[in-house]
Parts: structure tokens; C-alpha cells; sequence
């Protein structure tokens, strides 16, 4: 099981519950250590804990720049795909017809796909979109070299060429960083080792101090459920969306050309 079938509010429920648990665990193996030995002393409990929490800590830090980094990643090909499309759709003017005409009306059909793409909701209506989208770039491709080929020394073909190439590589970047990166399952698996460990850690000195069960343990529970639960949704697609306002902004361009 992948955990994008994790929903995200069964993932913020379960980190609440894993924190409690393990912070529980700790505090009754510390109670239990407690009265059978005075010789455990909280000092040495206290510096191992405060290692664990700090590798956590980093941990958190690193999981969550991966996906703030894929995320602002996100935003920039947004705005590139505006330009690129823009750009292409501009300098399909001086196409002949009756290239010239398909090439604007599949440009405004492939926005049109760009768009549904940021919005779909599952893998599946992803992948048909994708389909669509890399029929409209076969026939744009064939358009853009049958009519190269009339004239190798063209510039404004080879200009063409080059921002149609630009349109293709920014929708691949774009499958790539938003559809199919993901934080591998090793990073989950430690993140959640280090969180266990670490309210192990703090409920063990707790019991050790003689300490009990404090209300202020949910505070610690929420804090590191929100962090989690921040951190799975910038991660998957279709949760943490990014603006398409510039691909709307050249949709209503070209509308108001026709």
C-alpha cells in the first residue's frame, strides 16, 4: 500500500494517535523502570531524548524542503507553459493555411487539457488527459515538419519549431515534478521510526522524573500531526494546488482574438 492511499485526514488522525501512543509507552516503560531501579537517572534520559527529537526535528526539515521545493517548482512551469503557449500560438501565425488554423484551434484545445490536468482529481482521469494531450502534440509536430520541409532555410519555421519543442518539454517537466515525484516510502518509514522513537524518548524521561500524564501531550500531538499532515499534502497531487491563473489569463487571450 502507497501512502497516497492514505486519505489525509486518516493521516492526521493517525499521527495523533502514534504520538499518544508512543509518548504513553514511553511514559509506563519509564514508570515501570522507575520503581525498579533508582539507579536510572533522567540526565542521561534527557540527553539521548533530546537527539532523537533533534533528528526528527531534521528529518522534518528535510522532508518538508523536498516538497516546498517541488511545490514553487510547480508554480514556475505554470507560468513558462503560459509563455510557451502563448508564444507558439503567436508565431502559428505565419503558418500556411490550412495549417495555420488547426494549429490555433489544437494550441486552444491543449490549453484547454492543461487546464482540466491541474484540476483532476485521480491518477486515472490524469492519464486520459495525458493521452489527448500527446495526440494534439503528434499532430502539432507533424504540422510544424511538413511544413519545414518546404523550406529547410526558414527562419520563422525554425522559430516555430523551437517554441513548439519548448511547449513539449515544460508539459513533460510538468507530469514529472507534479504527477509522478514523489517522497520515497525509505524517508516515510524513517520519519516515522524517528517520530516514535522520539516520544518514546520524551514519555520514558517523564516516567523516569515520576512525572504523569499531562494535557499539554496533545499540543505535541497536534503540532507534529499538522507538520505531517502539511508535509503528505504538498506531496500528492490534485491536494496542494498551485494558480493557474496565467493558462486562464491566455485562455480568455485567445478567446478574445477569435
Amino acid at each position: 500500500m502507497s501512502v497516497d492511499s492514505i486519505p489525509i485526514w486518516a493521516f492526521f488522525v493517525g499521527t495523533i494517535l502514534v504520538v499518544l501512543a508512543s509518548i504513553y509507552a514511553g511514559l509506563r516503560l519509564g514508570s515501570s523502570a522507575r520503581r525498579r531501579s533508582e539507579d536510572e537517572k533522567e540526565a542521561p534520559i534527557s540527553g539521548v531524548s533530546g537527539a532523537v527529537l533533534g533528528l526528527t526535528a531534521f528529518m522534518l526539515v528535510f522532508t518538508f524542503s523536498i516538497v516546498a521545493e517541488r511545490y514553487e517548482a510547480r508554480k514556475a512551469l505554470v507560468r513558462e507553459d503560459a509563455n510557451a503557449i502563448r508564444t507558439t500560438y503567436l508565431r502559428a501565425d505565419f503558418m500556411p493555411e490550412p495549417n495555420r488554423a488547426e494549429t490555433k484551434a489544437l494550441l486552444g484545445k491543449y490549453l484547454n487539457l492543461r487546464l482540466q490536468f491541474a484540476q483532476a482529481n485521480s491518477i486515472q482521469s490524469s492519464d486520459t488527459l495525458r493521452v489527448e494531450t500527446d495526440r494534439i502534440q503528434r499532430r502539432l509536430w507533424d504540422m510544424a515538419v511538413s511544413n519545414a520541409e518546404r523550406d529547410m532555410n526558414s527562419d520563422v519555421a525554425a522559430l516555430y519549431i523551437e517554441s513548439l519543442n519548448k511547449v513539449f518539454e515544460i508539459n513533460a517537466s510538468r507530469t514529472a515534478i507534479g504527477l509522478q515525484a514523489r517522497i520515497p516510502i525509505a524517508i516515510w518509514v524513517v520519519l516515522l521510526g524517528l517520530t516514535i522513537l522520539g516520544m518514546v524518548s520524551i514519555g520514558y524521561h517523564s516516567g523516569i522524573a515520576g512525572s504523569k500524564w499531562s494535557k499539554a501531550t496533545l499540543l505535541l500531538a497536534l503540532s507534529f500531526a499538522m507538520v505531517n499532515t502539511m508535509i503528505a499534502s504538498l506531496d500528492r497531487p490534485g491536494v496542494a494546488r498551485v494558480t493557474q491563473q496565467p493558462l486562464a489569463d491566455l485562455q480568455r487571450f485567445i478567446a478574445a482574438g477569435k
